[in-house]
């Protein structure tokens, strides 16, 4: 199938260029668990801007024909929203030394054909090419153990992040707010971090 497929890299402001189609799959793939997102296009482009507004961002996406079926994105963690940037200035770590990976998502159909490790080395190579980044994190929604929507024979990115080389810190946690499925009201979810050493 890989064979079929294309892919795009985009940085600063020419990611602006694929914003429709990135709302459009970030709100497809985070319907699922744990995400459960109740998502709005007009809300997706408000928050993609600061792709846009970064010197030093960068999206890379797979397409399938004229279909984005994955993307992933990542910036200077001091261009990221206040929420995301909070805990590592809490606790005195030096922000612009940490670069901030977005999200990684693919359609279902996608899934399997190694790239969620493209995704990674991508992302990986971006930040190491400036030379200056220490810590590469990321942070995921943490809906506990006992959630009421959770699949049977739901398995977390957990050990899949653990081979990457990523390290849980329960130190550095965060709260985002969207709605969830079915709601109209945003409510916070508890977010956790993963970091790893720019080598």
């Amino acid at each position: 199938m890989t064979d079929k497929l294309t892919f795009i890299t985009r940085t600063g402001a020419e990611t602006a260029s694929v914003f429709e189609d990135l709302a459009k799959l970030r709100i497809a793939v985070f319907k699922s668990y744990p995400y459960l997102y109740e998502g709005s296009a007009t809300y997706e482009m408000e928050y993609l801007k600061i792709y846009a507004e970064s010197e030093k961002s960068m999206l890379f996406a797979v397409y399938d024909g004229s279909e984005m079926v994955g993307a992933t994105t990542c910036i200077p963690l001091t261009d990221e929203t206040p929420e995301v940037l909070r805990p590592f200035e809490e606790a005195g770590l030096v922000v612009n030394s940490i670069f901030y990976f977005g999200e990684s998502i693919l359609l279902p159909a996608y899934r399997g054909l190694g790239l969620g490790h493209r995704f990674f080395d991508e992302r990986e190579a971006h930040a190491r090419s400036f030379g200056t980044y220490k810590l590469m994190c990321f942070c995921s929604v943490d809906r506990g153990e006992n959630h009421p929507q959770k699949p049977f024979g739901y398995r977390s990115n957990d050990i899949f992040w653990q081979k990457r080389g990523y390290t849980e810190a329960p130190d550095l946690r965060a709260a985002m707010d969207w709605p969830d499925i079915g709601e109209t009201e945003s409510s916070s979810k508890p977010m956790v971090f993963w970091i790893k050493t720019i080598d």
